[in-house]
């Protein structure tokens, strides 16, 4: 189904309502660890970071952010549980504004996706299961060495209702300290996506086995969320045909429908529609981590993208190895009304400029994504000579 800004002749650079927002183009930043906040505190670092990306009526999602102290799966990640960080965010909030921007802050947690050296107190993450993630991948550790993933602990089931209002804290504060309005991350094999994926989640309890039972924990969370700060302030993202982190399922397209037919249910029951959904494409698996990896049938991708598409009742994004052409067809052609950018925002600051231009784009450095240093790989991007100088903040 269209979303709420939809027209005949949309294309990238067109202007899209979402929501209650104005957007003067559909090139959306997407949200990317960058582990730039020491004692996951906002600093100044971040603000000229997502200033430098921000636009006139651009729309910005910020890197996963912790909801609590132990929902960390990187060292030096920004948190939103407590008044010292929201004060934080807001000099990066009110920086993006002053660029006539919008910010979304994306709310995170990785649940088995992490390990005791990024826990209070040493003790074991947590998650839907028992099982850890297998050694095909590793965790990036405070010391800058990467560790094997341990034996998460599983959640008991009365453990659940806290962390729900983990999230709906983190959105109230989040709109403290003036964000737009809040992601909620159930993608990537993070905590919610351990709940929905059937190769992950073998519970027996009211939270494993159907579908109805694995889409639980997402769609309560979504509830106590909006309940807290408003549908059209919330988004939610997706990743049902990815396996990041070893989280597969077998049968990704049930169960990104099973998803949108309750989003769908909420927006009707509420007479208000969420900001947006959020759809990793399939070939996120292939390039999310290296350079290499094979792309799956483009066919089958477009065919999964557009179910998805055309079930959910409100504005759709899409992200995952995007190029100009593909975003310019995306969008032209229907398959989503913005398209959010990673991998090419970071070497790219002023990336709108540069894909609507045509203007050649700057190479990112992979080695420095997620190092310490808050200049080199981080603000040192080069602009284009168009583009307005950098701010000093």
């Amino acid at each position: 189904m269209a979303g709420d800004g939809a027209k005949e002749t949309a294309s990238l650079f067109s202007p899209y309502k979402m929501g209650k927002f104005d957007l003067s183009h559909r090139v959306v930043l997407a949200p990317m660890t960058r582990c730039r906040a020491p004692n996951a505190m906002p600093n100044a670092a971040l603000a000229e970071y997502y200033s430098q990306r921000a636009s006139n009526g651009g729309f910005l999602i910020t890197e996963g952010t912790m909801i609590s102290p132990n929902s960390a799966g990187f060292p030096r990640v920004p948190g939103i549980f407590n008044k010292e960080q929201v004060e934080a965010w807001k000099k990066v909030v009110n920086c993006v504004h002053a660029k006539g921007a919008l910010i979304f802050c994306q709310l995170w947690h990785v649940g088995r996706a992490s390990h005791p050296e990024l826990q209070p107190g040493g003790v074991a993450p947590i998650s839907s299961t028992d099982k850890p993630i297998s050694k095909r991948w590793r965790v990036l550790l405070p010391d800058g060495s990467y560790g094997i993933y341990p034996t998460p602990r599983k959640l008991e089931s009365y453990e659940l209702p806290q962390l729900i209002g983990e999230y709906r804290q983190a959105a109230l504060n989040s709109i403290e300290a003036g964000f737009d309005g809040i992601e909620i991350h159930g993608a990537h094999g993070y905590l919610l996506d351990q709940f929905m994926k059937d190769g992950i989640n073998e519970r027996t309890d009211e939270y494993g086995g159907s579908l109805e039972n694995r889409c639980k924990l997402t769609i309560q969370v979504v509830e106590a969320v909006v309940s807290a700060i408003g549908a059209d302030r919330v988004g939610l993202r997706i990743s049902p045909a990815i396996d990041h982190l070893d989280a597969m399922d077998s049968n990704p397209l049930s169960l990104g429908l099973a998803v949108i037919e309750r989003l769908n249910k909420l927006q009707t029951e509420r007479a208000c529609k969420l900001a947006y959904l959020h759809v990793t494409q399939p070939r996120y698996t292939a390039y999310g981590q290296t350079e290499s990896g094979r792309h799956g049938s483009a066919d089958e991708e477009t065919q999964l993208i557009r179910a998805l598409r055309n079930a959910y009742q409100g504005t759709f994004i899409c992200s995952g190895g995007f190029t100009r052409e593909l975003g310019i067809e995306a969008v032209s052609e229907g398959d989503a009304d913005l398209v959010a950018y990673g991998r090419l925002f970071i070497s790219n600051p002023d990336l709108v400029l540069r894909l609507k231009t045509g203007a050649p784009l700057s190479k990112y450095v992979r080695a420095t994504f997620y190092t310490p240093d808050p200049v080199v790989g981080y603000t040192d991007y080069p602009f284009t000579q168009q583009s307005p100088p950098l701010s000093r903040l």
